[in-house]
């Protein structure tokens, strides 16, 4: 028996995804000015292979997006945690790792283009994964019922737009969770 090389769409898969993950993490690092040859070049495929993938930054960027607006949405469905507020403020410290790490891409998405429906379309989507978390906490009398989710969501942006390293965000963040706790009144 000989081996057979991978097939086409194997491969064709394997370098979208090394496109991807390459392109993730220059942006991560250098901001969405990074090149395309850079990118190209870090994931190791050639500049035709990149643009056959993307033909375009703004292409590049909004699959970023989706991809990352994916996983977050799909966190929402499968966090765990041993009550519905532990299970909500799980998947919010996922949002905030998601905010922190988007922001390069939504820059140059806003950059290299007249509308951002995709920036745009990932909140709606975002709102509508992680309701069930909130109305479940909610429900359970475990998170106060006097903020809706746009305004929780608008909270943990908030904090991760904040100056500083990671280090000194994550306990305000700990508290901000802390604070969505039902109050006595």
């Amino acid at each position: 028996m000989t081996d057979h090389p991978p097939s086409k769409r194997a491969d064709a898969a394997r370098n979208r995804q090394r496109i991807l993950d390459a392109a993730r993490a220059a942006f991560a690092a250098t901001g969405p000015e990074t090149s395309m040859a850079e990118i190209a070049r870090q994931s190791g495929v050639g500049s035709a292979t990149l643009y056959r993938n993307f033909a375009t930054r703004h292409e590049l960027l909004e699959a970023l997006l989706v991809d990352e607006v994916d996983e977050v949405c799909a966190a929402a469905a499968t966090v765990e945690g041993d009550s519905p507020e532990e299970r909500l403020t799980t998947w919010l410290r996922r949002f905030f790792q998601y905010v922190t790490t988007k922001r390069p891409i939504v820059l140059g998405l806003l950059e290299h283009t007249d509308t951002a429906d995709p920036v745009f379309q990932s909140r709606e989507r975002m709102l509508a994964a992680s309701q069930p978390l909130l109305s479940a906490a909610q429900d359970a009398h475990q998170i106060a019922g006097d903020l809706d989710l746009d305004q929780i969501l608008d909270l943990v942006m908030a904090i991760a737009k904040i100056p500083g390293s990671p280090e000194y965000r994550q306990p305000i963040l700990d508290v901000a969770l802390a604070g969505l706790h039902t109050r006595d009144t």
